[in-house]
C-alpha cells in the first residue's frame, strides 16, 4: 500500500522525488539509550514551566546534544527564542538552517505564542523541538541531501515524541458531568488529520 503523498510532490525535480520516497519510508528514530535522557526531557519542561528563556536554551541544547551523541551526528546549535513572529497563516514555531562551510547548523525555536505571548505547553514545544532535529536527522544520519515533510517525517518526529514522554504522567482527563435524560447530543464530525508546517 503506497501511502498518500502530499500534494507538493509532483511539483519535484526527479532527484527530489527519490529524496521524498526515501524520506517516506523511514517511519521511526529509536533513541539507544532512552533512560539516560528522560531526566533531560523533565528538566526541560522545568525549565519552561519558569519561563525564563536562558533555562530553557540549556535545557533544550542539553536535551539535543544528548541525542546527537547517541545518535552519533554532528551537533546542532539550539537556540531559544522568546515570541513567536508572525508567518503568512500563523506563526513561526521552528526553524532550522542547515550547515553551510562557513556555519554549523542551527536549530531555532519560540517558547511563546504571539496572540497572548504565553509560554507555550510543554508538549506543544517539545514536538517543535523534536521536529526540527528531524530535520537535522534527515540530512545527518539518513543522508538524505534535503527534509521533505511529509508522511514518514511526521511519523519519525512522532516517534521521537512518544518516546521521550513515555514516562510522564498523563495529563488527567476531565470527568464529564453527567447529562439529562432528554439531551441528545449532536452528530460528531468526522475526525480529520491536519499537519501544520512548521
Amino acid at each position: 500500500m503506497i501511502d498518500k503523498r502530499f500534494s507538493y510532490y509532483s511539483k519535484l525535480s526527479a532527484a527530489d522525488k527519490a529524496i521524498y520516497r526515501k524520506s517516506d519510508a523511514i517511519r521511526e528514530v529509536k533513541v539507544p539509550n532512552l533512560v539516560s535522557v528522560q531526566p533531560l526531557v523533565d528538566a526541560l519542561n522545568l525549565a519552561l514551566e519558569s519561563g525564563v528563556r536562558v533555562r530553557v536554551g540549556r535545557a533544550a541544547t542539553a536535551l539535543c546534544d544528548a541525542l546527537v551523541r547517541q545518535l552519533s551526528v554532528p551537533k546542532v546549535q539550539v537556540r531559544v527564542r522568546e515570541v513567536r513572529p508572525d508567518i503568512r497563516g500563523g506563526e513561526l514555531h521552528g526553524l532550522y538552517t542547515f550547515a553551510t562551510k562557513k556555519s554549523a547548523p542551527t536549530i531555532e525555536v519560540w517558547m511563546r505564542t504571539n496572540s497572548k505571548e504565553r509560554v507555550v505547553k510543554f508538549r506543544t514545544f517539545l514536538r517543535t523541538l523534536m521536529h526540527e532535529v528531524g530535520h537535522h536527522l534527515d540530512v545527518t544520519l539518513f543522508a538524505l541531501g534535503d527534509s521533505f515533510h511529509n508522511e514518514g517525517f511526521f511519523r519519525r518526529e512522532s516517534s521521537l515524541v512518544r518516546q521521550l514522554t513515555a514516562h510522564l504522567v498523563p495529563m488527567p482527563k476531565k470527568r464529564k458531568q453527567s447529562e439529562p435524560k432528554e439531551f441528545v447530543p449532536a452528530p460528531k464530525a468526522p475526525r480529520t488529520s491536519q499537519l501544520s508546517l512548521f
